[in-house]
């Protein structure tokens, strides 16, 4: 029904922000344009340079505008690990918005996602904008991830921390799988909200306990996360060779407060 009403409700023409110059998609008829919406079920789109909409709203009021690539934070990771040179590994690449941004100015991209709806739509997307990163399949958290398959210079790790059960450990990957730094965005924990403990390598850590509705794109692949307190990311981050962490902002968001952050080694 959400799907249905973001197909009938947004029209296909007439957008005057956010345009992209995306070369495959500019010489597209209307009609071929309409055939590529229909073909798989998009969640967010993007608009070429005739205002014309790539991709679709998830439903009634959930990313019903365009997408700004790049995104700002994409900006600031170039502007602080100058990615023209750096290999770029993204946690959660969803429907490809960062995965082109990344592709924009990195020499290589990574991109992972535990759900292969959002790969394909990720791959689709990157070729029409003229990209070509390497995208696969993978559940961060079904155990201990091949380092020889993601290990990069930077990782890129926008609202995926807050879906996982196991963030901790999830953080302490990033020591050997990441070379130089991370841009994280998420949610975190208050100190009152933080009333569950759980233990990772003889330590525990204090957790809001969220419920997920894993049948949701927008939500992790299983029935709860941990949301950390920001004392413990940025502590975790710390003891895992990132010693200098930035905190860029704090916001407060309709799910809780989120905190955009870098890591960067020595």
């Amino acid at each position: 029904m959400r799907a249905l009403f973001a197909s009938k409700k947004l029209p296909l023409k007439g957008y005057k922000a956010n345009l992209n110059e995306i070369k495959l998609i500019d010489s597209l008829s209307d009609d071929d344009l309409i055939k590529l919406n229909n073909l798989l079920r998009w969640n967010c789109f993007v608009v070429d340079r005739h205002g014309r909409r790539f991709g679709n709203a998830a439903w009634a009021g959930k990313r019903i505008e365009p997408q700004v690539v790049p995104d700002r934070r994409i900006l600031l990771m170039n502007e602080r690990f100058s990615l023209s040179d750096k290999h770029v590994l993204e946690f959660g690449c969803f429907e490809g918005i960062h995965t082109i941004a990344l592709s924009m100015y990195a020499k290589k991209v990574t991109a992972i996602d535990a759900r292969i709806e959002n790969v394909v739509k990720t791959m689709v997307r990157c070729a029409f904008f003229g990209f070509r990163p390497t995208v696969f399949t993978l559940n961060v958290e079904a155990g201990m991830l091949d380092t020889a398959l993601v290990e990069a210079d930077v990782a890129c790790h926008i609202g995926v921390l807050y879906h996982l059960r196991d963030p901790v450990r999830n953080l302490l990957d990033l020591s050997r799988l990441v070379r130089l730094g991370i841009l994280l965005d998420t949610h975190y924990a208050t100190e009152e909200e933080a009333r569950k403990t759980y233990e990772v390598n003889g330590k525990m850590y204090r957790y809001k306990k969220y419920r997920e509705i894993n049948s949701s794109v927008f939500a992790g692949i299983y029935d709860h996360a941990k949301w950390l307190r920001l004392t413990d990311i940025v502590q975790i981050l710390s003891d895992s060779g990132f010693k200098h962490v930035e905190i860029v902002e704090t916001r407060k968001e309709r799910n809780g407060p989120r905190v955009l952050l870098l890591g960067q080694r020595n």
